[in-house]
This record gives structure tokens, C-alpha cells and sequence, in this order.
């Protein structure tokens, strides 16, 4: 039996995320939308993929949970009914609970609850047996109202979000010139496997659009000698740092002379063109990690990741260049989501 399962997303992606979810597991069914969570219930026969993408692997989706049982609650006993949908489910148990809310405006006012309401239900369940912190799955409690909980499980170590509610918590830099910081930063903790030995003092980096030098900082700070490419100012400590030098030209005509270790870029320019313009650099040798945006359009948005992983596919299979690319709609995003290209070595597989 397929389980139904919730997807948690920035709200107004929900679509996105019910696309690229029938795209890649193939799974068809019904869906309940709402802002900042979807709930999938499959479909009968057809064929579907046996190894579907996880939450880790999905773009849009920010968490993605097995569900248990849909409960509704009354304005008072809201524990017993959850109690009692676990037991009917005849769970074993979890190894920790986690109460989650939409991230939307509709979801925002039942924070305050789920703090206040997590201790009670935590104390609750261990006193029923039902949590072991050497179980294999984590418990989700997840409220998209008072008065109904979504009560759903997953195992951490293989599928899972490592953040409440997929949300990353990263803290804004009083030296960075800029917002736009925190997508690199976040993309370093969420797309980059092993992250911290790929960003070594002493390496090299180009950032392609700079300016005012947000995602300069990320790579300078560590130590890397960063070359950032835009005709507008640098701002701040990044104006002035010992490992940026500031270029005033294009960021599509600017090549390196040496091959550089990152290669990033958050240019505000069409997707495809951007898609285009990484390749070519990975392709041709002139860099072997890259951290990059691509402004989706409003609508259509997956047929446009489609479009743009595509044309790297051809870009860099034409090259006969085995990659990695990995792709997530982050939390400090906005109508863009934040890819990691990356060249491998021989013996790797070719494609994402």
C-alpha cells in the first residue's frame, strides 16, 4: 500500500511542488493544497518509480513526511485523539516528536501553540511508550489548524529535512554587505556534501554579479581569493577586503585566466542564459564547483528547471564531463531556486 504524503513548501509552490513530484516518482493520485504544505494520497495501479526522490533530493519541497493518520481535534482533549490515532495505527515507537506548523501567513499564528503544546505532548507520549530515542523514525505532529493535526513519521538518517519544519536557521553576518548572504550560506549547509573541506583557505573563487558583495563575503571570509565580477560597487568590507579583488566588466564575458576551485552567481538575468553560462565554465575546465540562482518565471516553473538542467545536460555531455547537480528552492530564496554543479571524477556517474 502506498502511504499519502505531506510536502512542506514555501507558500504559493505548492503546485511546484505537486509537478515535480508526478514528474519524478511518477506517482499519480489526489492533492489537498494549501498555503505552505501539500497532501498527496496515490493513486491505484499505474506505474510509479520504486526508488522515489527523497525530501533531500526534491527542489520544491522542503520536507517531505509519510503520513500516519489525519486527525480532527476538539477545542479541549487534543492529546487523546493523537494518542489514540497511534495506537489504532498500532505504532511501535519515535525516536523524538516534532510539532509543525504552514509556514504562511495562516500558519504563523499557531507557533505560539506548538511550543506551548510540545512539552505537553512529548511528556504525553514517553509516559505511553511511545518515544525511544534508539527508534529509527522521528514523529510529526503537524497542525495546519487547531483544530486538525496531520500526524506523520520519517526516518532522519535517509529521507528527511535535518531542520524543523525544512527550515534551515542561519544568522545575518553584521559584516555582510547584503541579505542575498544568507542563500550562500544556506546553500553551503544544505547542497554542498561535506561542505567545510570543499571551502579551504587558499583557494579561488569568481563571483559572477557580485555587486554589493553578499556571496563575495561567503567565499572571502573563509579565506578564499575571490575575483567579483560587476560593474556596480562593492560595499562595505568586501570594497576593501585582501582576498577580493573587485573587476568592473561583464559577468557573461569575464573568463579566468587559471582554472578557479568555485565558481558562484546570483545574477538577476534569464534563467536559461545563466543555466547556459555555468556549463560552459564547468565544461571547458575554468572552474569545478559552482553555487548559482536561477530566476524562475511566475508561472511554469518546473517545465523551466526542466528546460534549463536540460541544456546542461547537453552542455556538459557534449564535453564528455561527468557531473552532480543538485537543486533547492532555500528558505532565504525567492523566485529562484539555488544549484550546486559540480565536476566529478572518473568513474562518477554522468547526470544528476
Amino acid at each position: 500500500m502506498r502511504h499519502a504524503l505531506l510536502f512542506y513548501c514555501r507558500a504559493g509552490f505548492e503546485n511546484d511542488c505537486r509537478q515535480e513530484w508526478e514528474a519524478r516518482s511518477g506517482q499519480t493520485g489526489g492533492w489537498e493544497t494549501a498555503p505552505g504544505f501539500a497532501l498527496f494520497k496515490p493513486g491505484k495501479g499505474g506505474e510509479a518509480d520504486p526508488n522515489p526522490p527523497t525530501a533531500k533530493e526534491l527542489i520544491f519541497a522542503r520536507q517531505m513526511l509519510y503520513v500516519l493518520a489525519d486527525v480532527k481535534l476538539g477545542d479541549k482533549d487534543r492529546l487523546t485523539p493523537i494518542i489514540d490515532a497511534l495506537k489504532a495505527g498500532k505504532t511501535q515507537s519515535f525516536n523524538d516528536v516534532w510539532l509543525e506548523h504552514p509556514d504562511s501567513d495562516e500558519g504563523k499564528p499557531l507557533s505560539g501553540f506548538c511550543r506551548r503544546f510540545g512539552d505537553i505532548a512529548r511528556k504525553a507520549l514517553q509516559e505511553q511508550g511511545l518515544i525511544d530515542e534508539s527508534a529509527r523514525y522521528r514523529l510529526h505532529l503537524f497542525f495546519p489548524s487547531m483544530n486538525r493535526v496531520i500526524v506523520s513519521s520519517v526516518d532522519p538518517k535517509l529521507a528527511a529535512s535535518d531542520w524543523p519544519m525544512g527550515i534551515p536557521r542561519v544568522r545575518m553576518p553584521a559584516e555582510a554587505p547584503s541579505r542575498s548572504t544568507l542563500k550562500l550560506a544556506e546553500a553551503f549547509m544544505t547542497l554542498v556534501p561535506d561542505a567545510e573541506s570543499l571551502l579551504k583557505p587558499g583557494m579561488t573563487g569568481v563571483d559572477l554579479g557580485a555587486a554589493p558583495g553578499g556571496w563575495t563575503y561567503q567565499l572571502a571570509t573563509r579565506g578564499i581569493k575571490v575575483y567579483a565580477i560587476d560593474n556596480g560597487p562593492m560595499k562595505g568590507d568586501m570594497a576593501i577586503h585582501p582576498n577580493v579583488k573587485h573587476m568592473r566588466t561583464d559577468g557573461f564575458k569575464f573568463r579566468p585566466q587559471n582554472p578557479v576551485d568555485w565558481l558562484v552567481c546570483d545574477m538577476i538575468e534569464q534563467p536559461a542564459r545563466v543555466a547556459q553560462l555555468i556549463a560552459q565554465w564547468m565544461a571547458h575546465g575554468q572552474a569545478r564547483l559552482a553555487v548559482f540562482n536561477l530566476k524562475l518565471p511566475m508561472k511554469k516553473r518546473w517545465s523551466e528547471v526542466e528546460r534549463c538542467f536540460g541544456l546542461i545536460d547537453e552542455i556538459m555531455h557534449s564535453a564528455d564531463i561527468r557531473y552532480t547537480l543538485t537543486a533547492k528552492h532555500l528558505y532565504h530564496d525567492r523566485e529562484e531556486i539555488t544549484c550546486f554543479l559540480a565536476r566529478q571524477k572518473s568513474g562518477g556517474k554522468r547526470g544528476r
